[in-house]
């Protein structure tokens, strides 16, 4: 299941990650982080080579359900259905 945080960019353009989403990260590791329009991944460094394909399945199935969602086919719903929703995958 994934995680979801909420957080805000600093004055000198720093984002922190929620402390509850930081477990298993140590101080000084590196991420690469890829941008595409308004969407952002992070990812850690050490996993890269060994997910890319992965890495870049999700990215286009996340640009896939964009585009959906900006061509209005998206579903709406409360944020409990969607957490509900998120449990049973």
């Amino acid at each position: 299941m994934a995680n979801i945080g909420i957080t805000k960019m600093s004055s000198k353009g720093q984002i922190v990650i929620p402390k509850e989403l930081r477990k298993g990260i140590k101080e000084g590791e590196e991420f690469i982080i890829i941008k595409d329009k308004n969407r952002i991944i992070l990812k850690n460094t050490k996993d890269f080579n060994e997910n890319i394909k992965e890495d870049l399945e999700f990215a286009k199935r996340t640009e896939d359900a964009w585009q959906r969602i900006e061509a209005g086919k998206g579903i709406k719903m409360d944020f409990d259905a969607f957490i509900n929703k998120m449990k049973k995958w």
